[in-house]
């Protein structure tokens, strides 16, 4: 059986005030959490970045409530519902208010994407899901 493509990583854009924050977020868990840290210090060296308040609506965001969908395929296969969380900074998470966290493989994930884009990205245990952006409010 011939193994699944990774999808390129679509273009994001993410505000000043972001990604500085995001910056020294990552910084700070390196030591306790260098998978994501790295993940994160990623997504944020290859975003786009804007001016605050020049960020387009349909970009998610810092305390952004995003919809989004797991249309992966096969042994990994996603459960094609749609799920709305808020994106938030760790002390604010709150998995059962749909609060999660930045320092969470969906969380670095989502930061940055449009409506209409999709990503392909590891879960906690490394497997990958593609994550399509359904709504960003």
């Amino acid at each position: 059986m011939a193994k699944t493509s990774k999808l390129a990583r679509p273009p994001i854009t993410l505000t000043e005030a972001d990604a500085e924050a995001l910056s020294g977020l990552a910084a700070t868990v390196e030591n306790r959490l260098p998978d994501l840290a790295d993940m994160l210090t990623d997504e944020i060296d290859r975003a786009k970045i804007v001016k605050d308040g020049k960020l387009p609506a349909d970009i998610v965001r810092m305390n952004s409530t995003v919809t989004f969908v797991n249309e992966s395929v096969g042994a990994d296969q996603g459960t094609g519902r749609e799920r709305t969380v808020t994106l938030v900074y760790p002390a604010e998470a709150d998995i059962e208010s749909g609060r999660i966290s930045i320092l969470t493989p969906i969380g670095a994930g989502l930061i940055g994407l449009k409506t209409g884009q999709a990503i392909q990205w590891p879960d906690r245990d490394g497997k990958d899901h593609v994550l399509r952006i359904i709504k960003v409010a």
